[in-house]
């Protein structure tokens, strides 16, 4: 995980297409400027990048079952839960599954497990947008190389 970068996802568990789900993994770092201010002698991972966490997971899924032809891009929040910290160090296995897809939007439904244990949860809008250029698509795949996104899940 580069938070200054807001690089979430370190690696792709487990991504099956067919069955639209996606299992991934982000190891929190011990040590970033992040927690000198969230909260001083209290280091938390913030809630709104466990958010963050669920909507990258989820984005690399629509990846996939889109076979990279649209560019999704966070558009809705719902029924998000923090329902316990996560501390640096810390590493989360992070679920998304698609609730739907048509329309120029899809849904996910996303878990944050860390050693077993839920700690947030939330469902995610998404809109599906033609990748703006062709600069953003090759940072994509590059992103997608970099967590082991599984080549026969891209396009040709």
């Amino acid at each position: 995980m580069q938070l200054e970068y807001f690089h979430m996802i370190d690696r792709i568990v487990d991504l099956n297409v067919d069955e639209k789900k996606i299992v991934v993994e982000a190891q929190v770092p011990k040590e970033s400027t992040i927690f000198e201010g969230h909260f001083p002698g209290y280091p938390l991972m913030p809630g709104v990048l466990l958010i963050e966490s669920m909507a990258q997971a989820s984005g690399f899924l629509l990846l996939g079952v889109l076979k990279f032809e649209r560019m999704p891009i966070l558009a809705a929040v719902k029924e998000a839960k923090v329902r316990g910290s996560v501390l640096p160090g810390e590493l989360m296995s992070i679920e998304a599954s698609l609730v739907h897809e048509g329309s120029g939007y899809a849904m996910t439904e996303a878990k944050i497990r860390v050693g077993g244990k839920l700690r947030a949860n939330s469902t995610l809008t998404f809109t599906l947008i033609p990748f703006p250029n062709a600069d953003i698509r090759g940072y994509m795949d590059a992103v997608a190389k970099r967590v082991g996104f599984p080549q026969q899940a891209e396009s040709p």
